[in-house]
C-alpha cells in the first residue's frame, strides 16, 4: 500500500467513526488527513461525497428525535444559503475568513465545554433557526462547513441528544445532497475518480456504523462533550488549512 492511499483509508475511517459518533464533521476531519496525500480538488469532492454516503446511512440507522416542524426552518434557510456562499466565495479572502471561523470556534467551544454552567440561548422562534440555517449554508458554500453552526446552536440551545443530532444530521444530508448534486451536474464527478470513491465509502461504512452504535450508548453530557470537542477539532483543521498560507504572505 502507498502512502497516499494509506492516508486516504486513514482519513476515511477517522472521519466516518466521527461522523457517526456526532451526526456531522466529515469534510473536515477526512480534509485534515487528506491534505497530507491527496490532490485538494480530489478530495474536496470526495469529502463532500464520502459526506453524504455517511449521513445516508446515519439517517436510515439512528431515526430518533426526528421532528419536521424543529427540522424545516434550518433546511430551508440552508437551502437558500448554499449559493449565496457560492455567489460570495470570489469576494472573499478565504484563508483569513477560515482562520477568523477556527479561531472562533477554539475559542469559544472549550470555554464552553469546561464551563460550570453552560450558557443556554431561549427558544426564540423559527425565525432564528432559519438564520442559523442560512449561516450553515452559506458557510457550507464558503468552507464546505455547513454544520458547525447549527451544531453550535443546539448545543446553546440545550436541546437533548437525539433532537439535536436529528437536526444537524438532517440538515447536513440536504446540504450534502445539493452540493453532491451539483458536482455530478457541473462534471466535477469523473468515471475516473469513481474507484477511489469506492475505496473512501468502503473505508468509512463500519467505522459510521461503529459511531452510531457508541452514540446511542451516549448520555445528555457526554454527546455534548462529543459535539464540542468536534467542533473545537473542526476549528483547529480550519486553521491548519489556513495559517500556512496567511503566514507565508506576511
Amino acid at each position: 500500500m502507498d502512502a497516499a492511499l494509506g492516508i486516504l483509508i486513514l482519513g476515511a475511517v477517522v472521519a466516518g467513526f466521527v461522523q457517526g459518533l456526532s451526526g456531522f464533521a466529515f469534510s473536515l476531519v477526512a480534509l485534515s488527513f487528506w491534505a497530507w496525500g491527496v490532490e485538494p480538488a480530489l478530495a474536496a469532492t470526495l469529502a463532500i461525497l464520502g459526506g453524504l454516503a455517511g449521513q445516508i446511512t446515519a439517517a436510515i440507522r439512528v431515526r430518533r428525535g426526528f421532528d419536521w416542524r424543529l427540522l424545516a426552518p434550518f433546511l430551508v434557510g440552508g437551502v437558500i444559503g448554499v449559493p449565496l456562499g457560492v455567489a460570495v466565495l470570489p469576494m472573499l479572502d478565504v484563508p483569513l475568513f477560515k482562520a477568523l471561523l477556527g479561531g472562533l470556534l477554539v475559542t469559544w467551544c472549550p470555554a464552553i465545554l469546561f464551563a460550570t454552567r453552560l450558557p443556554r440561548v431561549p427558544d426564540v422562534g423559527r425565525v432564528a433557526d432559519g438564520g442559523i440555517g442560512l449561516a450553515g449554508g452559506i458557510l457550507g458554500g464558503i468552507v464546505g462547513s455547513a454544520g458547525a453552526v447549527p451544531t453550535l446552536w443546539t448545543t446553546l440551545r440545550q436541546l437533548d441528544r437525539d433532537h439535536a443530532r436529528a437536526v444537524v444530521q438532517n440538515f447536513n444530508l440536504v446540504i450534502l445532497a445539493l452540493s453532491g448534486g451539483a458536482l455530478v451536474a457541473t462534471g466535477r464527478v469523473t468515471r475516473e475518480m469513481l474507484p477511489t470513491l469506492g475505496i473512501v465509502i468502503v473505508s468509512m461504512l463500519i467505522p459510521a456504523l461503529i459511531g452510531m452504535r457508541v452514540y446511542i450508548g451516549l448520555s445528555e453530557v457526554a454527546f455534548r462533550r462529543v459535539v464540542l470537542t468536534c467542533l473545537t477539532a473542526s476549528g483547529l483543521a480550519l486553521l491548519a488549512s489556513s495559517l500556512p498560507t496567511l503566514l507565508a504572505r506576511a
